[in-house]
């Protein structure tokens, strides 16, 4: 896999190994760059390429000249990100993030990138109906796909039911009758938060394996965010709750 962008590598160089080969556009090694090579190990093959070459590796993304082809990501499975959590005895409750059907690898980036800043403990992905970590992913989580857990999942409503069952409660973002406030969600507990697909939220399944479902309120003319943004206010809410109980 071929990731790219200046932010990809802040993170990539705390993982060396992950690194196969190195491509810097020629005549684009700035300061930047310059201290991001300074910190990857003299082992990793570094190659010099032209800006026609670096745009059509990268499909045209914005690289900044600088990509590397890595070792593909490994993700987890359910099981195996559920080993990884904290014990749910401790004062700040582990939080997942549950992606029903997300369809934009850039939202999937956004939300990635929001989940680490939140300090939230792991991504859910369903295998086949939704993005997964592309390219256009990784560079949009500015090198959060390298420190959030992710596992991939075949059925999300399944893997909900299992997240139940461990003791975790869900939590939908959904606008209908009988969601909430987002600012009354109940926080103090392990929890899974889905954010559904863009254009028609979550699936029925998913829906009704949700024990709450939460909304946020839109004062103007626009009667929707994108889910990445959202995803990103519920979290910080769901933190700050938990701030307070401590």
């Amino acid at each position: 896999m071929i990731v790219y962008g200046k932010n990809v590598f802040e993170t990539l160089k705390e993982n060396p190994q992950e690194i196969l080969d190195l491509y810097i556009q020629n005549g684009a090694r700035d300061q930047r760059i310059e201290k991001i090579l300074s910190n990857l190990p003299k082992s990793i093959r570094l190659k010099t390429v032209s800006k026609k070459e670096m745009d059509k590796m990268t499909d045209h993304g914005v690289h900044q000249g600088i990509a590397a082809r890595v070792k593909d990501m490994a993700l987890m499975s359910l099981d195996e990100l559920l080993n990884s959590l904290p014990d749910s005895t401790n004062t700040r409750y582990p939080l997942l993030i549950a992606l029903d059907e997300i369809q934009d690898p850039h939202n999937v980036g956004a939300i990635l990138r929001s989940a680490d800043a939140a300090g939230a403990n792991g991504l859910i992905l369903c295998k086949h109906k939704g993005a997964g970590l592309t390219p256009a992913a990784v560079k949009t989580s500015a090198g959060a796909a390298y420190s959030v857990p992710v596992a991939s999942v075949s059925s999300m409503a399944q893997a909900l039911k299992k997240l139940k069952d461990a003791g975790y409660w869900v939590a939908g973002s959904d606008f209908d009758e009988k969601s909430v406030d987002y600012r009354k969600g109940l926080y103090d507990r392990p929890l899974v938060l889905v954010i559904g697909n863009e254009q028609k939220g979550m699936s029925k399944s998913v829906k009704d394996a949700c024990d709450f479902k939460v909304h946020i309120p839109m004062y103007g003319k626009v009667q929707s965010l994108n889910a990445s943004v959202a995803a990103g206010v519920l979290m910080y809410e769901i933190q700050k709750q938990r701030d307070n109980l401590q």
